[in-house]
């Protein structure tokens, strides 16, 4: 994981406004949010790992599922996944746990970036700051 210092940091926006401006320019809302936090994550790479642009917010006023709420921006970060291929050697057998557990485990849930990587990340980042200032 690389942190990558914006101008962004602090700032304050209606979560669903800043959804509205996020989702044309490819960025979803990730999966680990809970009612007061959240990523938007914008990915770059997934050709031997998954590579994202990870946009940190969280809840100021209301919770993320109700409508209004407002949330505060933090640091951006570059971050990458390694996954082992084919079939996950952990999964459990049986219809009810396949349809659980279909994914494969990641081999490194936090793997190292290459110096184009964080370039990249960064120039998203930079990108993001023009459509939000």
């Amino acid at each position: 994981m690389n942190e990558i210092p914006s101008k962004l940091e602090g700032m304050q926006f209606d979560l669903y406004d800043l959804e509205l401006s996020l989702k044309p320019l490819g960025y979803t809302i990730g999966g680990n949010w809970d009612y007061d936090h959240g990523y938007f994550d914008y990915k770059f790479n997934d050709e031997d790992s998954y590579q994202f642009v990870r946009l940190p917010f969280r809840a100021i006023e209301g919770q993320l599922d109700s409508p209004g709420c407002k949330v505060v921006l933090g640091r951006p970060f570059v971050l990458s996944h390694r996954y082992q291929e084919g079939l996950d050697d952990h999964a459990m057998i049986g219809n009810f746990s396949a349809s659980i557990n279909q994914f494969s485990e990641p081999v490194d849930p936090d793997a190292s970036l290459s110096g184009d990587s964080v370039h990249i990340g960064k120039n998203i980042v930079q990108k993001l700051e023009e459509t939000l200032l």
